[in-house]
């Protein structure tokens, strides 16, 4: 029994430091799991905002040429409103999936500036439905809907900590279509 006793100690030691040892390594791989985890959803959610701003940015991008056939834009590819009907519904259809992947994954702050974005391009389809020739209201639409859409992507770079990004906006010097 004396014997027992003077390895006590040492069979203490063992105990403690296979626990320690189990402990730290359990911990270890719990941090890394959630570290994982993070970055999958955070993987998840930036591929969930890329596609929202690829089927809205389809819908300005038809905007721009259906305005520019009714004189509102200078686009240089105008669509009459008829050939563009189709894909107008096509481009609802993809970005009613792509809002709810958003509502469902998304940052309160994101999805709210994905609502103002995309009801200032409903606002510029329905104007263009209307059949509206004015420039100067086309106008201020436009900077409105950059403005949401620089907004939201301000918001997706904050959610997914990201540094601050370009605006998007460049100005295009006119140029003269005689070359002068």
């Amino acid at each position: 029994m004396p014997e027992f006793i003077q390895q006590l100690p040492a069979l203490i030691g063992v105990i403690v430091g296979a626990l320690g040892s189990y402990m730290a390594i359990t911990r270890g791989d719990r941090i890394r799991f959630l570290r994982e985890q993070a970055a999958r959803w955070e993987e998840r959610r930036l591929a969930i905002y890329t596609e929202y701003a690829r089927v809205l940015k389809q819908s300005v991008t038809l905007t721009y040429r259906v305005a520019a056939h009714l004189g509102n834009d200078p686009h240089p590819h105008p669509l009459s409103p008829e050939a563009a009907a189709p894909h107008f519904t096509e481009a609802a259809d993809a970005r009613d999936p792509a809002g709810e992947a958003l509502l469902m994954l998304g940052a309160p702050d994101v999805v709210d500036k994905a609502r103002v974005w995309v009801l200032t391009v409903i606002e510029m389809e329905r104007f263009l439905r209307d059949g509206t020739r004015d420039p100067r209201a086309w106008a201020g639409m436009l900077e409105r809907q950059r403005t949401a859409r620089q907004e939201y992507y301000a918001a997706v770079r904050r959610d997914l900590a990201l540094p601050p990004g370009h605006s998007g906006r460049w100005s295009v010097a006119a140029q003269d279509p005689h070359g002068d």
